[in-house]
């Protein structure tokens, strides 16, 4: 059971590190952005491609979602 817990929580870790808007991830992508560049992304256009991102994040999410239950009731 902790060999489990251990797994799903890695594996959560690992998943919120990529360069995805609206995860940790992406956050550290802009900073390094910051840094290449020498100046800030503008805070209206960094939370957009946030907001952008985790719309699509929830659109994957529903997608699946309804994809696994399809494949439950097709048997």
């Amino acid at each position: 059971m902790l060999r489990l817990m251990v797994l799903i929580s890695a594996s959560l870790g690992i998943m919120n590190l990529l360069p995805i808007p609206a995860l940790d991830g992406g956050r550290l992508l802009f900073m390094v952005i910051e840094v290449v560049r020498g100046k800030a992304v503008p805070p209206e256009k960094e939370g957009m491609v946030h907001f952008v991102g985790l719309i699509l994040l929830f659109g994957l999410m529903i997608f699946l979602t309804y994809n696994d239950i399809a494949n439950l009731i097709r048997g």
